[in-house]
């Protein structure tokens, strides 16, 4: 019986050896999406404010959480008007909603390294499910010694379905493409 309970603490001790939560290196890391303009042209946008944590009790992150807030005010598209008009009630309306959020709910492995990362995506207010592509591109451990994984998720979303634009598909997609890629380091 003593040997069975030291050998429950042992592996409770080697899976909570991993649990760990981790943090954004914003230095590292960005948040970008791409439209069409007038069915001709790709436009693309970054935010520059954002948090996001990831919690994983195992090395390959097959059980990964992620929790992403983005300060929607931060959306830079690298012309002032355009810029101005996203903070406008008929697009992000970042007076009443000034943050974007997103929380994971699921995660299946797909392959070596590959996810799909399901989760809720609330922006306006209006909460959506959405599943991304998830890749680990890799895990390191940094110059003062913390472990750090870089990721990329990728997906699209319909930017009516969120109540952001009225504006025809012709003018600007409704289909909207997500990028962030990033590292992540262990507190």
């Amino acid at each position: 019986m003593k040997k069975a309970v030291v050998l429950v603490l042992s592996l409770l001790a080697s899976v909570s050896s991993f649990a760990q939560k981790w943090t954004t290196d914003k230095a590292h890391t960005k948040v970008n999406f791409t439209v069409t303009h007038l069915m001709i042209s790709e436009v693309d946008g970054t935010f520059r404010n954002f948090d996001a944590t990831l919690t994983s009790s195992k090395e390959d992150f097959s059980d990964a959480v992620f929790e992403f807030t983005i300060d929607a005010k931060s959306v830079n598209t690298n012309q002032e008007n355009r810029d101005a008009h996203l903070q406008k009630a008929d697009m992000f309306d970042t007076e009443k909603y000034p943050t974007i959020t997103f929380k994971s709910t699921s995660i299946k492995s797909v392959g070596p390294k590959k996810f799909q990362l399901g989760g809720d995506l609330t922006i306006k207010g209006v909460t959506k499910p959405i599943t991304v592509d998830l890749t680990l591109i890799g895990t390191t451990t940094n110059r003062q010694g913390k472990k750090v994984a870089g990721f990329k998720a990728t997906g699209t979303i319909n930017r009516t379905a969120f109540g952001v634009g009225a504006m025809p598909a012709a003018v600007v997609s409704e289909e909207v493409e997500l990028r962030a890629s990033g590292e992540f380091v262990a507190n």
